[in-house]
Parts: C-alpha cells; structure tokens; sequence
C-alpha cells in the first residue's frame, strides 16, 4: 500500500514535465473545406508535439455559429468560422444582437467561401427569384451557410415562407437529398472546390446558380465583410463557365481564455510550413502569407500577434 502511494506521488510530481496542453478545433460537415481545413492544421501542429508538448485534434461540428459559441462556453479551443458571423459575434449584432462575445479573437483569415446555390438540373432554378415554390436546403439551424441565405433573402424580398420546403439539413446530408430528388436545391458557404459538390455534380445533373443583382449589391454594401466573387468553372461536372456570386472568409477564432503560447505554435506551425500547407487543399491555391490578415473582423489573439509580428508581416 505504501509503496503505491509513493508511486502515486512520484508520477504526480513528475507529471507536469511531461504534461501536454490539448487543443481542440472545432470545424464543420465532413465533406466541406472546414473539415480538412482542420486536418491539415492539426497536422503541422502535430510535427512539433515534441519540442512544444502541444496536441491538436480536430471536431466535425455544425459550423459557424455553433463553434463560436462553443469557444465562448470554453468548451472547444478553436473554431472555423464566416467572416460574417465573426463580425457579429464580436460587434454584438445580426444574430448576436445584444451579446456581443468579448473574448473571442481572430488568428487568421485562411481561404475565401462563396455562397453557392447547387440546384438539379431539371427543376429549372436559374436566378434566386426562381427559389419561390420550389424545395431549397438553406443549411442546419446554427450554421453560417443558413445565416447568409436568410440575409440575401431578406435583402431580396424573398421570404422563407415563399419556399415549397426549406430545409435544415447538414452540409453532409445534401448531395443525397438532391440526388434523391427530396429537395430542388441548397446553399452552401464553402472554398471550391469541394468533395460535396463534386459528389453531387457526380450523381445527378446540377447548375450552379448566378447569385448577382441589384440585391446582391446592396448586401455587400451594407456588410462591408462581403465581397463579389466566381465560382470557378470547370471544376464541377456539366458547369463549364464561372459562376458569379459573393462570399466571406474562412477565419480561424479562439478565445482570450487559450494561452498565448498554443495560439503563437499554430500560426508559427502553419507560416513555417506555408507551401506545404497551400498543396493540401485546393481552396488555399491563391491564398498568401499577407492574405491571412485579410477579413478579420475580430481582434488579434496576442498570440498570432506576436509570431505575425516577428515573420514581419504586421
């Protein structure tokens, strides 16, 4: 007996030499760009467990929404989350109308996300106005994807109520409620191309709908956060031409709450490896070590602060 509480107080007081510092990133559906995003830099992250004692691991969530209040209740360490819903969430407006959320802190910006409308083929859906009367998936309750449809409808006189059907099924679920025929179209907030286009572009005949107009233009107009954009063509089956529409960015949070030095190992582990990192996604193809400072709407961490400032790039 005696003998296990002195092992007992031995591993205790040996442990924190050893101990590691978990970090959890919350992401988004499985087949989007949140999910990989993830990966990838958990990844880089992880090359350094070692030398820094921290390790990353990644979460499939329900976006947007649902990891910003995730990091705001301390339960996850970083999130990937709309430019637009950052904007919000610290400035106290949109969904965040009078809870303003203080502590969360941006990163980095990482890729641009388009809204896209995929719409089947033979349900003839070609502007927004053609949504009226037909089955559209405008994304899961708590999602960013659902956020900026509702906006661009309220911008454009359409109203929920004007749908055959609207759905809240998650990102994951689209593609086979298309191909199934149980919905004429959705929305996606996403970087292209993505595994969940690809895969319904390769089970049924889509169209990727213009999403551009006077009401697209007044949208932007009002949320400085978004910006015109194409869809590219080419990469989706039987959508050779680009696609105009508008989008945000794809921004890296976390909270005042995570040490400075967790923050400080994943810019350092993604700039470090920045070439590297560009060739694991094909959304990142354009983006650059200046572009990451782009589209953040909420504060710094100190942390990212601190290794941006020392690759000389703030």
């Amino acid at each position: 007996m005696k003998k296990l509480a002195t092992a007992a107080l031995v591993g205790a007081l040996t442990l924190p030499a050893f101990a590691a510092e978990f970090i959890t990133i919350g992401t988004g559906g499985v087949t989007g760009t949140y999910y990989p995003t993830g990966g990838a830099i958990c990844r880089l992250v992880n090359q350094y467990k070692k030398e820094t004692k921290i390790r990353c691991s990644v979460e499939s969530t329900g976006g947007s929404v649902y990891n910003i209040n995730t990091i705001k209740n301390g339960e996850l360490d970083f999130g990937i989350a709309q430019s637009d819903v950052v904007y919000q969430a610290s400035k106290g407006t949109g969904k965040y109308k009078g809870n303003t959320i203080k502590k969360l802190k941006s990163v980095m910006a990482i890729y641009p996300e388009l809204l896209t409308l995929v719409s089947r083929k033979d349900a003839n859906i070609n502007s927004l106005a053609d949504v009226k009367g037909k089955r559209i998936n405008l994304g899961n309750p708590g999602s960013g994807n659902e956020a900026t449809a509702l906006n661009l409808f309220k911008t454009s006189g359409i109203k929920k109520s004007d749908l055959a059907f609207a759905g809240a099924l998650k990102a994951s679920e689209m593609p086979d409620a298309l191909r199934d025929n149980k919905i004429d179209g959705y929305f996606y907030m996403v970087g292209h191309p993505t595994a969940n286009i690809k895969d319904a572009s390769n089970s049924v005949d889509v169209k990727i709908v213009p999403l551009e107009g006077s009401n697209v233009d007044t949208l932007i107009k009002e949320n400085p956060y978004f910006a015109k954009a194409d869809v590219p063509g080419g990469i989706y089956k039987g959508n050779p031409n680009p696609t105009p529409t508008f989008g945000v960015k794809a921004v890296l949070v976390t909270s005042d709450d995570v040490s400075e030095k967790a923050v400080y190992t994943v810019v350092k582990a993604i700039l470090e490896n920045f070439e590297k990192f560009k060739k694991l996604h094909p959304a990142y193809a354009n983006i650059t070590k200046k572009s990451l400072l782009d589209g953040l709407s909420a504060p710094l961490h100190e942390g990212a602060k601190k290794y941006f400032k020392e690759a000389g790039i703030l």
